[in-house]
């Protein structure tokens, strides 16, 4: 009985080696012991850290910067001077501001000029159409209007405080890639004589600015916007470290004209003149100290033709502003109420003189870019 009992274990095993041996060749994996590993405890997400410096700045000012997309009926540029056009076709880019919570926008008069529709798309992903409430190319600005609500609004800064060599950063878009930030700082300041527009102060920057980001935000290391960006230096058509920005003090007096009468009245006298240089005083045996301006052109039935200025005249003061060059004169006049009168000082033959002008009110440029 025994030996029965012995014989079926002995088989037993042998069927039981056999069934190890056969999965160990075909199925190990069925043979493998994986303790089960408990799950590892989920890390609780870290909280991104607080924008500081540019970054900071970047967050406050880029939600107020738009994309604009301008369906136009020919082809134009979509920078003003010294860069080569934009490719034919229907559409413009640029960029703007929103500067009030009514939803008005400051961007450049070439970006918008001649638009026959004005796409607005915000940097949350909103789009709209926009309306054209005035623009204004002696300064090369704009102002638009949307109607949306909760809108970002950019916080206006001074350019009084800003100093040759503090940051800045261009926020715009780019060639249409997309909202863009870029960094650099404040080149120059009181930049004119460009050739750029009629009233010229711009703040130069070495931040990239490219076609597609006029009309974007030049802005401090606050995050307030100083500037409208307009324009480059280029012989490529790209960025090479050459930009130029309106100053926010003229975009917002700009802008408040636009928007009270949709266009910008400015005083005019009609004259044209030359600064008094060393060649100049000598040829007309002026004093050397002499001070002013040479009245060249009086324009006929203009106001200053009415008050008797004569060409050959020396214009040494406007309502008791010294003028001592054609730009200078410019912004005085300009400056005056049309309606006003103002008082210019002259010296005539050596002699002094005063005349007492009506001011007009300055013609619109013939010509729009």
């Amino acid at each position: 009985m025994l030996r029965r009992w012995w014989l079926i274990f002995a088989q037993a095993c042998t069927v039981a080696l056999a069934g190890l041996f056969v999965l160990a060749t075909l199925r190990p994996e069925w043979l493998t012991f994986r303790p089960s590993a408990p799950a590892p405890a989920s890390s609780p997400a870290l909280p991104m850290p607080p924008a500081t410096g540019l970054a900071a700045a970047a967050e406050r000012a880029a939600p107020a910067v738009v994309l604009l997309r301008t369906a136009l009926p020919s082809r134009r540029a979509t920078l003003p001077r010294w860069h080569p056009e934009a490719p034919d076709g229907p559409q413009g880019l640029g960029s703007g501001v929103i500067v009030d919570a009514d939803g008005h926008i400051l961007t450049n008069h070439h970006v918008v000029a001649g638009a026959e529709r004005i796409e607005v798309q915000l940097a949350d992903g909103r789009e709209t159409e926009a309306t054209v409430i005035g623009s204004d190319p002696e300064t090369d600005l704009a102002l638009l209007k949307v109607d949306l609500p909760r809108l970002p609004v950019a916080q206006a800064g001074r350019t009084d405080r800003l100093r040759v060599g503090d940051p800045v950063l261009a926020i715009g878009n780019p060639f249409g890639v997309g909202q863009t930030v870029t960094s650099g700082i404040v080149s120059a300041l009181g930049r004119d004589q460009l050739g750029i527009s009629v009233f010229e102060n711009f703040i130069q920057t070495d931040a990239a600015i490219n076609p597609g980001n006029s009309g974007g935000a030049l802005v401090n290391a606050l995050g307030e916007w100083v500037g409208i960006n307009s324009a480059i230096y280029s012989r490529s058509g790209g960025s090479q470290g050459i930009g130029f920005s309106i100053p926010v003090e003229l975009a917002q007096s700009v802008a408040q004209a636009l928007k009270t009468d949709g266009q910008v009245i400015r005083g005019w006298i009609g004259v044209e003149t030359r600064r008094l240089n060393a060649e100049l005083i000598e040829a007309l045996k002026l004093p050397e100290s002499q001070r002013g301006l040479l009245v060249s052109r009086v324009v006929n039935e203009a106001p200053a033709a009415k008050a008797g200025l004569q060409p050959g005249d020396v214009l040494v003061s406007v309502s008791g502003q010294a003028v001592d060059s054609p730009e200078g004169l410019l912004r005085v006049v300009t400056a005056l109420a049309p309606g006003q009168e103002a008082r210019l000082n002259v010296e005539r033959n050596r002699q002094p003189l005063t005349l007492t002008v009506r001011v007009g009110t300055r013609p619109l440029p013939r010509v729009s870019r």
